[in-house]
């Protein structure tokens, strides 16, 4: 497949197969945007099985073997100062965010109180419509405050710090990312976030905090000027990406380095951009099992993998860069912020 794909015009090819962005949720709280047709992801594996070109590649020489250490010596030396992050739920169940779907403790199984039809439907807008309760049970559970960020987050504003971070594509909607200090401008939240909101009704918006106070008490925030449901911008099912996804665009075909880390890679378009940067850019896997073209045997000869506890691979990278002591001092200076915060607030 040609790596012209990857043009505007064949990408709203690939959007007006999928009309309204029918989504799934899956164990990360992660969504399929897009339900292409079968033989169209055919296509798309295919095109990395048989080569080192994915859905949005672009092509380039195959570069020499990498290792941890040699990527960790070019990040050190700023050879890497266009680093691109992509992130899953893998980053967020170290600070205690549960799953989804664990049988038993996982988030889905804790609503069923609510008669779900199904799980997926928390996440589906037709039915946050006609019973939002559900939805609002759940963001009690995740919203920003109740969880602190790990290692992992840390890293990653270390490296924008370092004016090496180009962005970080998160699937998570917990906000840790912000939490730990990376400026919005640095992040793209592919699923939504709940820093801001919207009214259902007259569209007016909202800051994420304006809501706090009725989702904690388990009331549906509602409009002050129509009365109508204050929706946080989390993305639904039915509902379009956010705009700023498409900063990939732009972006992926910049990077220099790709790290990709906690993620299952099984969630489109979002899966697909780890064959979005050029053939030679290093791709650095920090995960507990293989996924995508990594697990289907398709590595490019500089791809690294790293597989594990996602928090010990990235703190395994950053002793590699000698970056374990500033990590530490960041971390205890967040910590301490916090606990003053807490102390405030009392």
């Amino acid at each position: 497949m040609a790596s012209a794909l990857c043009s505007p015009l064949r990408l709203a090819l690939f959007y007006s197969l999928c009309p309204g962005a029918s989504r799934r949720v899956s164990a990360e709280g992660r969504r399929s945007v897009c339900q292409a047709p079968a033989a169209l992801l055919r296509q798309i594996k295919s095109s990395w099985s048989n080569g080192t070109r994915g859905l949005f590649s672009r092509g380039g020489a195959a570069g020499e073997q990498q290792t941890l250490e040699s990527i960790a010596k070019k990040i050190r030396e700023q050879q890497f100062r266009k680093v691109v992050v992509m992130a899953g739920a893998g980053i967020s169940t170290p600070s205690g965010i549960p799953d989804f779907r664990s049988p038993g403790s996982g988030l889905y199984d804790n609503l069923q109180q609510y008669n779900l039809p199904y799980a997926e439907a928390i996440f589906e807008i037709g039915f946050f419509h006609h019973k939002p309760e559900p939805f609002f049970a759940l963001a009690k559970e995740l919203y920003p405050g109740n969880y602190r960020p790990n290692l992992t987050h840390y890293f990653v504003r270390l490296l924008h710090e370092k004016a090496q971070l180009l962005r970080m594509y998160t699937q998570n909607i917990d906000g840790l990312e912000r939490l730990a200090g990376i400026p919005p401008e640095m992040l793209v939240e592919a699923h939504g976030t709940f820093a801001t909101a919207t009214c259902t009704v007259c569209r007016r918006n909202y800051e994420g905090e304006d809501l706090r106070p009725d989702v904690m008490r388990g009331k549906i925030p509602k409009c002050p000027t129509c009365k109508g449901v204050v929706k946080p911008d989390i993305v639904f099912f039915g509902e379009e990406l956010p705009l700023n996804f498409f900063k990939y665009l732009t972006d992926f075909p910049l990077a220099d380095l790709l790290i990709i880390m906690g993620t299952s890679l099984e969630v489109e378009p979002f899966a697909s951009l780890a064959g979005a940067v050029r053939g030679s850019v290093p791709r650095l896997l920090i995960n507990r099992d293989l996924v995508g073209p990594f697990a289907w045997g398709t590595c490019r000869p500089q791809d690294v993998v790293q597989l594990g506890d996602v928090v010990s691979g990235v703190g395994t990278l950053a002793s590699a860069l000698g970056w374990t002591q500033e990590l530490e001092a960041l971390m205890a200076a967040a910590s301490e912020k916090s606990g003053s915060h807490r102390s405030e607030d009392k």
